[in-house]
Parts: C-alpha cells; sequence; structure tokens
C-alpha cells in the first residue's frame, strides 16, 4: 500500500502539472482581447499600453509567464508581496489576494451539500431495496427521479420565494461582508444553498445503491451467508451494503469534482462570495488570470480525490488489491 500512495501521489503531482500548462496554453491562446488594453480601457496610447503589457509580464516567454502563474497560486501568505505574482486584468490585484479568501466559503457549501446527498441519499437506497415494489420504494423513487430531473437555477429560485418570500423561514440569499463561514452556517444562510446543491445527488446516489444492493443481494456469497444463519440485518449492512458502496464511492469521487458546475449557479443565485461567483464574474470580463487559476483548483481538487477514491477502495472491497 505504501509503494501504491507514493506512486499514485507521483502521478497525481504529474497530472497536476500538466493540466496547468495545458489550462494555461489554452486561455492564453484563446482570442479574448488585448489584456492590457482591457485593463487601460480603449482611450490610451501605444507607450501605456506597453508599459502595462511589461507589468503584466506578456512581453515575456511562455515558461516565465507560466512560471509567474503557478508562483502566484502557491497559498503561502510571504509571497503576496511578490512583484511576480500573477495578477487580475480587471482590477490589476493578486489573484490568489482574491481567490483564497473566497475558497472557505466554496469548502463549506460543497461539503454541506456532499455530507447532506450522502446522509439522504444513501439510507433512503437502502430502505427502497429492502422495501423494494412497496409504496415506499415507488414513491420514495418518483421523488428522486424529480429531483434528478430539475434544473439546479431552477430549484435555487422556487425555494428562494418559498422558504424565504412566502413563508419567511429562511434567511435572503448573501452573506454580509462581516459575516464569515462559520456564522454564515450558524445563522442558516447555507442551508438552502446545501439543500439545491444537494437534491439532483442525493437523488441520483438513491436510486444508485437501491440498484446496486438489489443485484449484490443475488449474488452467491449472499446466499452463503443467509445458509449459514447469519441475521438478515448483518447480511445486508456487514455483507451485501459493503459491496454495494464501492461504485458510489468512486461516484462520490468524481461528483465532487463536478459539484464545480453546480457551485457556480448556486453561488450566483445565492449570492455567497466563493469561487464559483468569482468565476462567473471573471468569464464576464475575460479575466484570463482569474480563470485559469479557478479552473486549475478545480482539477487538482479532482486529481486529490480521485487518489483518496482509489485508497477507499481497497477498504470497502477485500477483493481490491494493489501490486
Amino acid at each position: 500500500m505504501g509503494q501504491f500512495l507514493i506512486r499514485r501521489t507521483l502521478f497525481m503531482v504529474l497530472v497536476l502539472f500538466v493540466v496547468s500548462v495545458l489550462t494555461f496554453l489554452i486561455f492564453m491562446k484563446l482570442p479574448a482581447g488585448d489584456p492590457a488594453r482591457m485593463m487601460a480601457g480603449q482611450r490610451t496610447n501605444a507607450e501605456d499600453l506597453q508599459e502595462i503589457r511589461e507589468n503584466l509580464g506578456l512581453d515575456q516567454p511562455f515558461w516565465v509567464q507560466y512560471g509567474r502563474f503557478a508562483k502566484g497560486m502557491i497559498p503561502w501568505p510571504g509571497l503576496w508581496l511578490n512583484e511576480q505574482i500573477y495578477y487580475s486584468y480587471t482590477n490589476n490585484v493578486a489573484v490568489k489576494e482574491e481567490i483564497y479568501p473566497r475558497f472557505p466559503y466554496t469548502f463549506a457549501l460543497a461539503i454541506g451539500a456532499a455530507v447532506i446527498w450522502l446522509a439522504v441519499g444513501i439510507p433512503v437506497g437502502v430502505i427502497s431495496a429492502i422495501k423494494r415494489r412497496t409504496f415506499a420504494d415507488r414513491s420514495s423513487m418518483i421523488i428522486a427521479l424529480i429531483a434528478v430531473s430539475a434544473p439546479v437555477f431552477w430549484l435555487a429560485y422556487l425555494f428562494l420565494y418559498l422558504f424565504w418570500f412566502k413563508l419567511g423561514i429562511a434567511p435572503p440569499s448573501g452573506i454580509p461582508s462581516d459575516e464569515g463561514v462559520v456564522q454564515a452556517m450558524i445563522t442558516g444562510r447555507f442551508v438552502l444553498p446545501w439543500i439545491v446543491l444537494a437534491a439532483a445527488f442525493a437523488a441520483f446516489y438513491s436510486r444508485m445503491t437501491r440498484g446496486n444492493l438489489i443485484e449484490t443481494m443475488g449474488e452467491d456469497y449472499i446466499r452463503t451467508a443467509r445458509a449459514k444463519g447469519l441475521p438478515e440485518r448483518k447480511v445486508i449492512f456487514k455483507h451485501g451494503l459493503r459491496s454495494a458502496l464501492t461504485p458510489v464511492v468512486t461516484m462520490f469521487g468524481m461528483d465532487l469534482g463536478i459539484l464545480f458546475g453546480g457551485v457556480f449557479i448556486t453561488e450566483t443565485v445565492f449570492n455567497i462570495p466563493g469561487l464559483g461567483q468569482y468565476a462567473v464574474r471573471a468569464i464576464g470580463n475575460n479575466d484570463i488570470p482569474a480563470v485559469m487559476t479557478v479552473v486549475t483548483i478545480a482539477a487538482a481538487f479532482i486529481v486529490i480525490l480521485n487518489l483518496i477514491v482509489d485508497v477507499l477502495y481497497a477498504v470497502l472491497d477485500p477483493r481490491v488489491r494493489y501490486s
């Protein structure tokens, strides 16, 4: 296992390097306009444009610009004052000075939604599999189908209308500037975003858990366990559910990466000052360094989660072995 972790970690570093280089190359070659002119405006002279290009490092070779971009993402406060840090094109502020204060909001939103969809989706799927073809099974699967089909932005506006505007039991969208992440969670400002973001995933996981558990309960080793006289509860939860959750773990690692797409919409609708809202504004302003940094952070998040999923595979399924 130790050698496996070392190999996977080295491979993860290589993947992150390749992804960051490709991301930087693609965005720097996009015809998004002259960044220097975007900062200076249309009414400027050639000397001012050249000075801005030199300050941004746009006149330097590709690898020098990439080095500044990579260095600008290093989460080390002492480097924030370094003149080589990559700056935003719209406000001439170091990108990571804007990104890292926003990261806790996105992290809290993503982790909270993940906890909810696992806490709801898996138990509902297990109950539906155990109570197969009953009213509880059919009704829960119908609700799950509706939740999977509902767009995130539609659910967000519907929940805001019902629970804030009509019923008044939920706080309005937005987080005050003087309110941190912990205080925002205490005051309930993350409750609706968590539910909206988790709804489709919880529905999908309930359907997947149900199907996997029903299939697993028909395996030979399950029949053998029953023939030995093991209690049905032990057969289901110790032998059946453990194998049924292996595909769920795989999907969970990928879905946390896909979650960034839902975060963009959710943070925009609920006015949460996280990475998603920042990325949407950066795309609208053609702020290339900001968009590149968010994309690279998302890629790093996915790669790290895949490493964690590979390790959990061996824990959940004894048949998995690493050479």
